[in-house]
């Protein structure tokens, strides 16, 4: 149980007043408790008002001998041009013994605080667990406690509030945090990056500690929200009434927003991808030659069915070695020529990059480690390199902090798109979290030709898809068999849509190095690095688990423990910065795996391994939706091929794993007639793409052999018209649901339909003509000029203005829905014509 109710805190001892904020020193208010470390005496706080709605609050050691994220990864918003302190909407509030804040809106002072760490604020301790198998989730106190292991600080909520974000997780509760009222049991979310298949209510590939929350008060009869982000790895735990963080060491550094500014004043706004981005992508491990591409690209184009981007998993590699190709399987002419009728189709190409780079016999072996001479690894407290184990065996891990890393990125991609024939237009970057099969530096020492790249064996395919039962609907695995739906779970005794992989995963217990306990690594000295006092919850167990090992250090003697969420993103700068070299004048196109706070700025993001299960259509809209929050919009699941409504999320590709069954749309009739109705249907709407907005409802079916499904959210109360995206009929309210705030509309959903819908009053361009790929489809008609609707005294007229580029697109057509009577007329230029249907 955590016992830290003899913290005594910190009170505040001095204040000065700056132009943009305050300064003060906080003192260990008594004696040290050191619950999970040593107490730190004297502390800084700093407060800055960044802006009208945003107000920053770091309390860090005065000494600075803490972990702070260095400004050169994710630099702090420029200050304003004037002071903000009584103009802002957020005011910064303090006791000074014990010294405690808590953030009100000057807008409405009376409210209850969006943040609030006074003791008097929260509830009365103890508390028991709130997860009876979990004794930790016990509450004995709530005192800001600051140790070179262990940081806490603890905020009221509302009773019963909405909490956003703090991913990435797969949660159980949905979208909306369980926060332990109305019969959950709290939150527990631990932040450390974890190569893990989608697991629910656990940590997976990144790390984003930023919430939104949404309150109504009853008082006012108002609502509000406001978002908090913590510019650090931790976890924390939600309940009843408090949100609390726990940290294992490095330091306090807050951002309270109130609204409209968000997450990206701060941590950046996204990167502009090009049109091609939001294309339909094809994948799967498993393409095991470059036949396997050629022929699939064929298929599509045969079947009618748009494909934008082809993609290769590892199966690309020589021995799984990045930046290579297979000389059997992928030779570098062919592939290269590949790639060249793709570009001449106006199609794109994109290869995968594991983190671990592999450490080769000698210089002439096939790989990139005779690079290693530049110093841009990872490695051991001694100095010597740190080697893990990944796919091509031993492997090294690129050290982003290291000066002459993103130059030896550059020169390696540089290389493989000019050298080696892949002519790539995007990267997708796996395995970053960045992921290792064996237990910390496992390689050193050892002879690197013992252990032999990893190898797929022994593939068992369970069965097909969930609810599909292939002794009654044969083998063809298709939607439907004479028009009749194959999908019946009642058919089937329990899930059938599981792949089982088993791998060499060789031992090699003679190759692993003891490491002790990494006291002292990275230049700390009297702290455990290995295994912390306080266990954050990860669900691997030990932190080096699956991953590189906490003690391994990086240049400028930053160490994994402190900065082990940040490899993601800092490699996807890396990659977007060399690919604007690779491929000058085109914008850069990565999604990575692994995420931190800013990496919207660089790249996208797919939601890893999920399954291809109904359960987790519904669970991935929650991830796109989370991701929104995190400023990283272009994100989507891996789409299965009888998933057709991610054709609706901004990232869409259809990827699959080894040896489960193909999946590609043209393989059944009916995918392939449901793929070709929703691509058109999202490349009509690629300028929405661009901004997307409230004006475009999508209600999927998220269970098997349904054929309704039932409208919520927005229908209810029948303010807003919305109308059919395939027919633009209105949606039938009833009289009684109109006044029922829980009311749903049945919408008829047949197989291949997706039921989407326009908001009434809403205006938008489409391309009139969808073409094959994202190219065919812009140069074909479109709106591509300033149009002013107005409408009057029973007419409709829309004038138009020419921007200052000469666009060849024409527009084609004009649809107004909701015209109750048939006009009289239309004029065009001042010339009544006919050619106009109502």
């Amino acid at each position: 149980m955590l016992l830290i109710v003899d913290s005594t805190g910190y009170t505040l001892t001095s204040l000065a007043e700056l132009q943009h904020g305050l300064s003060a020193q906080l003192q260990l208010a008594g004696p040290a408790c050191n619950a999970f470390g040593s107490d730190i005496a004297n502390l800084t706080l700093e407060v800055t008002y960044q802006s009208q709605s945003t107000i920053r609050v770091a309390i860090f050691d005065t000494a600075e001998d803490q972990f702070r994220i260095p400004t050169s990864i994710i630099p702090p918003p420029p200050l304003p041009t004037k002071s903000l302190i009584n103009d802002s909407d957020l005011v910064f509030n303090y006791d000074p013994s014990p010294f405690a804040f808590w953030i009100t809106r000057r807008s409405d002072p009376d409210a209850m605080p969006i943040f609030d760490t006074r003791i008097s604020s929260l509830p009365t301790t103890p508390i028991p667990p709130f997860n009876a198998s979990d004794p930790s989730t016990a509450f004995d106190g709530f005192p800001l406690v600051f140790e070179d292991q262990y940081l806490q600080i603890t905020s009221a909520l509302p009773l019963g509030t909405n909490i956003y974000g703090l991913g990435e997780v797969i949660a159980s509760s949905g979208f909306r945090r369980d926060i332990g009222t109305g019969g959950g049991s709290g939150t527990i979310q631990t932040h450390w990056n974890r190569d893990a298949a989608d697991p629910i209510d656990e940590n997976i590939y990144g790390s984003h500690p930023i919430y939104l929350e949404h309150r109504y008060n009853e008082t006012t009869g108002k609502a509000t929200a406001s978002g908090a982000l913590l510019l650090r790895c931790a976890p924390f735990f939600a309940a009843p009434s408090l949100i609390q963080y726990r940290m294992l060491g490095g330091t306090f550094d807050f951002y309270f927003f109130s609204g409209p500014s968000d997450v990206g004043s701060v941590s950046g706004y996204p990167f502009m991808p090009p049109a091609w981005g939001f294309g339909f992508h094809l994948c799967r491990w498993g393409y095991h030659d470059v036949n396997d591409d050629i022929a699939n690209v064929e298929a599509m184009r045969e079947a009618g069915i748009p494909l934008e981007v082809q993609w290769n998993d590892i199966d690309l590699y020589h021995a799984f070695r990045d930046f290579t190709t297979d000389p059997v399987s992928f030779p570098t002419d062919e592939v290269r020529s590949f790639i060249e009728n793709l570009t001449t189709n106006h199609q794109h190409y994109i290869p995968i990059v594991d983190a671990g780079i592999a450490l080769t016999v000698n210089d002439t072996d096939v790989g990139e480690m005779s690079l290693n001479s530049r110093n841009v690894f990872m490695k051991n407290p001694d100095g010597s390199l740190y080697i893990g184990q990944v796919w091509p065996g031993y492997t090294a891990f690129p050290d982003w902090f290291s000066d002459n890393a993103v130059e030896w990125w550059t020169e390696a991609l540089m290389n493989w798109s000019t050298n080696g024939g892949v002519e790539f237009s995007g990267i997708w970057l796996d395995m970053n979290e960045v992921s290792s099969f064996c237990g910390y530096s496992c390689g050193t020492g050892a002879n690197f030709s013992a252990l032999a790249p990893l190898s797929v064996v022994n593939i068992t395919v369970v069965g097909y898809p969930e609810c599909y039962n292939e002794t009654v609907s044969g083998p063809s695995g298709n939607m439907t068999v004479n028009g009749t739906p194959t999908y019946s779970c009642s058919d089937m005794s329990g899930s059938r849509a599981s792949v089982v992989v088993r791998t060499n995963t060789r031992t090699v217990t003679s190759a692993r190095r003891s490491v002790g306990t990494g006291i002292g690594a990275g230049g700390e000295t009297g702290i455990n690095v290995t295994y912390p006092p306080y266990a954050i919850h990860n669900s691997f167990g030990a932190l080096s688990v699956n991953t590189v090992a906490t003690n391994a250090t990086h240049a400028g003697g930053y160490l994994e423990l402190d900065v082990h969420n940040l490899f993601g993103t800092m490699e996807a700068h890396a990659t977007y910065l060399a690919l604007q070299k690779v491929r000058p004048g085109k914008r850069p196109f990565v999604i990575g795996r692994s995420t931190f706070v800013s990496q919207g700025r660089w790249a996208g993001h797919w939601l890893g391994d999920n399954y291809s299960k109904w359960e987790y259509m519904y669970l991935n809209i929650q991830g796109v939706l989370q991701f929104q929050i995190y400023q990283i919009p272009m994100v989507g699941a891996d789409t299965c091929g009888f998933s057709i409504f991610p054709a609706f999320m901004p990232f869409y590709r259809n990827h699959n794993m080894y040896a489960a069954l193909p999946q590609e749309p043209y393989r059944w009739d009916s995918v392939a007639d449901a793929s070709k109705i929703a691509i058109r249907a999202r490349y009509s709407l690629l300028p929405y793409w661009w901004l997307v907005g409230k004006d475009i409802l999508v209600t999927p079916v998220l269970e098997p052999g349904q054929t309704t499904v039932q409208g919520v959210s927005a229908f209810r109360g029948c303010t807003v018209i919305w109308r059919d995206w395939w027919t633009h009929v209105p949606v039938s309210v009833s009289p009684t649901n109109t006044s029922n705030q829980s009311a749903t509309v049945t919408l008829q959903a047949p197989i291949s339909h997706i039921n989407v819908h326009i908001r009434g009053g809403s205006i938008l361009l489409l391309y009139d003509q969808p073409g094959y790929t994202i190219y065919e489809t812009m140069n074909g008609p479109t709106l591509a000029r300033r149009l002013t609707f107005e409408a009057c005294g029973g007419s409709l007229r829309v004038k138009t203005q020419w921007g200052a580029y000469n666009i060849e697109q024409k527009v084609e057509t004009i649809t107004i829905l909701g015209v109750g009577n048939e006009p009289d007329s239309v004029v065009v230029q001042g010339e009544v014509v006919n050619g106009w249907v109502y």
